[in-house]
């Protein structure tokens, strides 16, 4: 018999699809926009051109995966984008506490960047900051994952990037999302390790499940489990005949 899911689940949930339906929630993107290397950023005015008002505008930057010089972009946001009227839900799996792991989180030197390729990116990767490594087991064998650092909620967090067997047959084919506070390392140096809680229950589907104006890290080989992880989200359900 399958446990209830605690309180704190249920408001997870909730706080997923608030946040995936909110104005500037990943439903609502329905454009991203790159200069050319180098080109100074496009006016607002002019990238508001055939946008209705209540539109939101943000301006992000990367660096150009060829010269590593700085680009300029923009994205808009809309909430009667296609992918918001043909929203119905999130596919959950059951909340299954054996899937709360206890691992610990290896710290690595600290100028180690791990190649992700990403999913607009035609094969190529960008390389992203990894301070250490997620360990953990399951049936007696031993997981090494890469998670990279970043900030998220304006909170230092670990990402990780995974696969597992279900992708593309009961979950999102690109893989799933996870994320965990940052442990607190002061003091600590490569090679030492610090207790840490991975709950799969989390696991999210990537914002490019609902837009396809993202562009979303994939998991790399050491991120690919070799049986299915059947916890968290599977993927997002749409009204009947929309695709992204």
């Amino acid at each position: 018999m399958t446990s209830p899911a605690p309180a704190s689940h249920a408001e997870w949930i909730d706080s997923r699809r608030a946040a995936v339906t909110a104005p500037q929630g990943a439903l609502s993107l329905v454009l991203t926009h790159w200069s050319p290397a180098g080109a100074p950023p496009v006016e607002e005015a002019v990238a508001r051109e055939s946008h209705p008002a209540d539109a939101l505008f943000t301006r992000l930057q990367r660096a150009d995966i060829d010269s590593g010089e700085t680009q300029e972009g923009y994205r808009i946001w809309r909430q009667d984008s296609p992918a918001q009227q043909a929203f119905e839900e999130i596919e959950y799996y059951d909340h299954d506490p054996s899937w709360i792991v206890e691992g610990r989180f290896e710290l690595v030197d600290e100028e180690r960047v791990v190649p992700f390729e990403h999913i607009k990116d035609d094969g190529a990767s960008r390389a992203l900051p990894v301070s250490g490594d997620l360990v953990f087991e399951h049936e007696g064998i031993e997981y090494r994952f890469s998670a990279f650092d970043t900030v998220y909620g304006g909170t230092a967090k670990l990402q990780l990037v995974f696969g597992d067997r279900t992708n593309g047959v009961e979950s999102y084919g690109a893989g799933r999302f996870l994320f965990l506070d940052h442990p607190a390392t002061a003091g600590l140096e490569a090679g030492d390790s610090i207790p840490i809680t991975i709950d799969f229950n989390r696991a999210t589907v990537p914002p490019c499940g609902f837009s396809n104006q993202m562009n979303c890290p994939l998991p790399p080989l050491q991120n690919r489990l070799p049986f299915p992880l059947r916890a968290g989200e599977k993927r997002v359900r749409y009204a009947e005949g929309f695709s992204l």
